[in-house]
């Protein structure tokens, strides 16, 4: 017997099956028959919800993405956790840290999908930098650091850190390790902060097992 399912339920199920999939077998090892047959599904109920399979892979991103917004905020916007704290926790949470995430970002790092990549960036900076930005003004507000434009100041930091560290795996590790302590001291440079004041909190979030 065919079952019938909401269309929110189904989307899901094929995002579920094609995350599971392109995980086991990789990206482009899998097809959309793949995802198909996984489901028991017609062609047309897939494309329903979903035009191709890079489609697919676009929906994965907007779904990984609002959930790396949704634990940043809530731990930026704790005003109960000392700033510096929440600093180096927001700055944990923006990672993307999952089986899945790391899949997408080695298709991201594809020649063909650099335009995906700038989207997913450009969506994921205009996001995070107002959180980052409030952090940003609650330690200024208490003699932590100063700047006299945090969004913009932040959103070099971003940047810079979406830059240096997006593929951290060709790095040897002295080569890691001159680039989080760097990291690590421009942004105090950038925040005036007291040098070191970064060090011990910031350095467990790019160490971390």
């Amino acid at each position: 017997m065919r079952v019938v399912k909401d269309a929110t339920e189904r989307r899901n199920e094929i995002l579920d099956v094609a995350e599971r999939l392109f995980c086991t077998r990789g990206y482009d090892q899998t097809s959309t028959n793949d995802i198909l047959a996984e489901i028991g599904i017609a062609r047309g109920t897939l494309y329903y919800h979903f035009t191709s399979k890079e489609d697919i892979l676009d929906a994965m991103i907007d779904r990984i993405l609002d959930e790396i917004v949704r634990r940043t905020s809530r731990i930026a916007l704790d005003e109960s956790v000392p700033v510096l704290e929440r600093l180096t926790q927001s700055v944990l949470a923006a990672n993307v840290d999952t089986k899945t995430g790391d899949m997408i970002l080695e298709q991201m790092h594809k020649p063909q999908n650099a335009l995906m990549h700038a989207k997913m960036q450009e969506r994921l900076l205009k996001q995070l930098i107002p959180l980052f930005t409030k952090l940003i003004e609650d330690g200024i507000s208490q003699g932590l650091m100063q700047t006299d434009d945090p969004e913009n100041t932040i959103e070099m930091l971003l940047l810079y850190s979406n830059t240096v560290f997006d593929d951290m795996i060709v790095y040897s590790e002295e080569e890691k390790k001159k680039k989080v302590l760097a990291f690590i001291r421009n942004t105090e440079i950038l925040l005036h902060m007291e040098k070191g004041s970064l060090l011990e909190a910031m350095l467990p979030v790019f160490y971390r097992k």
